[in-house]
């Protein structure tokens, strides 16, 4: 990748996301590190990259599902003067039985999981158009496969994997669009799961084990890099769609 190509990650404080944004950063682009609530770990992430190379990396918050697309995107050109790779990394993610639903858990699992990429997608447009760049949205095996009291955001990533389907068409030639759709990559933060439910999950995967945060920004990399992909949704599970 060239030195100038600039990055744009959602959700990318900690966890899978900081993983992509050092991957990005490691292959030469610039990075704007988007954040909701990790200040701490996106300050901590942008020194620790700026002392690489200088003024290489940003950060910028925002709460997703309450905000104008527009100002990230005029964020990132504001600092960076182009935009060559979105990726809409940032997830939320709860359960929502039936009977219990609330319009507050509509609205937050798919302002987040679909509403911010879609108006983010259009407002970094023209940009990417500029560069020939790429769109890349972050969905879940969960897409294809619903879970149990998990409805709402099964049906969130449901139309951000369509998404990327309408998108890509709509975008081409210029702008390349697809998606990862991760499956065992890392618990949840509040670990409180016991070792013999981690245990019957991992079971439950063709390759008996859970993946990293690095299996997925490898995937990024290789959709970047690759430039006669477009409309495709690479899952990245070590087999657990097969063993369903």
């Amino acid at each position: 990748m060239k030195e100038q190509r600039v990055a744009l990650v959602t959700g990318a404080g900690k966890r899978v996301g900081s993983t992509i944004i050092r991957t990005l950063h490691r292959n030469g682009m610039r990075v704007l590190i988007h954040y909701r609530s990790a200040k701490t770990d996106a300050e901590r992430l942008c020194n620790e990259l700026n002392a690489e190379r200088k003024q290489s990396a940003a950060i910028f918050q925002a709460d997703l599902a309450n905000f104008d697309a527009r100002a990230l995107i005029k964020e990132t050109i504001a600092i960076f003067d182009r935009l060559d790779l979105l990726v809409n990394n940032a997830s939320t993610f709860y359960p929502t039985r039936l009977g219990e639903i609330s319009m507050e858990n509509w609205h937050d699992l798919f302002s987040v999981n679909a509403q911010a990429p879609l108006f983010l997608a259009q407002a970094a447009m023209p940009y990417l158009q500029q560069t020939q760049g790429n769109i890349i949205n972050m969905i879940d095996i969960h897409a294809q496969r619903p879970i149990k009291n998990m409805s709402v955001y099964c049906m969130a990533k449901a139309a951000s994997s369509t998404m990327i389907k309408a998108l890509a068409r709509e975008l081409a030639p210029r702008i390349r669009v697809n998606g990862i759709a991760p499956g065992m990559i890392m618990w949840p933060d509040e670990d409180d799961m016991p070792e013999k439910a981690k245990q019957s999950i991992i079971k439950r995967i063709a390759l008996q084990r859970s993946g990293t945060p690095q299996h997925i920004a490898d995937t990024i990399l290789f959709l970047v890099n690759n430039d006669y992909i477009t409309g495709e949704i690479i899952t990245v599970d070590g087999g657990r769609l097969l063993t369903v």
